[in-house]
């Protein structure tokens, strides 16, 4: 089991020339291979400023992504309508500095034919990484029910009479994607389920309701789906990343876990929870109770949203606050998410970037050694 202090989400910002290559090679500027190269530089550039900061977990910053989960829609077939607002729609808050945005849901999105897996999801990401560091990599997938998004009465009753149908296969090629990346040695794979915490907030719960699920149902049958993609492998560690939309430094919802904690924190059977802690939209520490014993919390205290200047005392007193819910022992320290969910990313530099994960690597060395 990874038993790292200091971890990681996954994703970072792109660089600048990644941006611009992603952009010819859409409008067929670049060659296919020409254009891996640069992303393969980005992921070198990616491993090493996480190395530099001193992190025991890396991942390839997502690097090789248009969002944190649209790797299924370019991986499989049966999809229309995708665009990058498919990943982004919605009410989403903002500090004095970004401010609000509302997206609307594209209206053409959705899934309209059976889906079939045309390669693999993130298979290439680990391979090319795990050649590139000593360090564990971490894998990052969807939460399957994430997807209840692109499934609608309207469009896809055709390819699939009902949303549970649809959803399970999604689950379905998730499973053999960690199939895969077992095989080929992958030994922490996160899945990533911020839908869980929108369901805090009356509105949004509205809409995940009306794709046919009640809010005890989203709590049983997606965490009964989340495991199904999880499965049997011993010798790989999982973790449950929860938090409340990122995107271009804003968020979508507030509140505190308590309403999911008893069943998420219970019944999912990733080992490690990876949970949003960077400010007063999270709430109190008191949901930790219901961590279970043979789980460990990772604290998300580092925000990615700004370039707020965390020191290694301010976030040692915060763990400490947390331990009197959950012992020392199975605490650990996280940003408290990506800091580019899109290739929008977050409004900090590179340098905050950097700056943050060596506080986080230096945090985690004086609190547990």
């Amino acid at each position: 089991m990874i038993t790292a202090r200091a971890d990681v989400v996954g994703s970072l910002l792109r660089p600048p020339e990644l941006l611009e290559a992603q952009t010819r090679y859409a409008a067929g500027g670049m060659s296919a291979a020409e254009f891996k190269a640069v992303e393969d530089r980005a992921v070198d550039w990616a491993i090493g400023l996480q190395e530099r900061a001193g992190m025991p977990v890396v991942t390839d910053g997502e690097m090789r992504r248009e969002s944190f989960q649209s790797q299924l829609v370019e991986a499989v077939e049966g999809f229309a309508g995708h665009t990058l607002d498919a990943w982004l729609w919605g009410e989403w808050h903002g500090d004095a500095a970004v401010g609000d945005k509302t997206t609307e849901r594209p209206t053409k999105l959705g899934v309209v034919g059976k889906l079939r897996r045309r390669r693999h999801l993130s298979v290439e990401e680990f391979v090319y990484a795990r050649a590139r560091t000593d360090r564990v990599i971490k894998v990052t997938l969807p939460s399957p029910s994430m997807y209840a998004n692109l499934w609608s009465p309207e469009r896809s009753t055709e390819a699939y009479p009902t949303l549970d149908l649809f959803l399970e296969d999604v689950a379905e090629i998730l499973r053999e994607e960690v199939e895969e990346l077992a095989r080929l040695g992958a030994t922490y794979i996160q899945l990533d389920a911020p839908h869980y915490p929108l369901l805090l907030d009356p509105k949004t719960r509205e809409f995940y309701e009306r794709r046919g699920w009640d809010l005890d149902r989203w709590l049983s049958r997606g965490i009964e789906l989340d495991n199904h993609v999880i499965g049997e492998h011993p010798g790989v560690t999982f973790a449950f990343h929860l938090c409340r939309g990122n995107q271009g430094s804003r968020w979508l919802v507030s509140g505190s876990y308590e309403p999911l904690a008893r069943r998420v924190f219970g019944d999912i059977r990733a080992e490690r929870l990876m949970l949003e802690y960077d400010d007063e939209r999270s709430g109190g520490f008191e949901p930790l109770a219901h961590v279970p014993e043979d789980k460990v919390a990772v604290l998300g205290l580092v925000t990615t949203k700004t370039p707020r200047r965390e020191t290694p005392e301010g976030l040692e007193a915060r763990i400490r606050e947390a331990a009197n819910y959950v012992p020392l022992e199975r605490l650990a320290l996280s940003p408290q998410c990506g800091f580019a969910t899109s290739v929008i990313g977050n409004a900090v530099s590179v340098e905050d970037e950097e700056r943050k994960l060596r506080v986080i690597s230096e945090t985690a060395a004086r609190v547990w050694g």
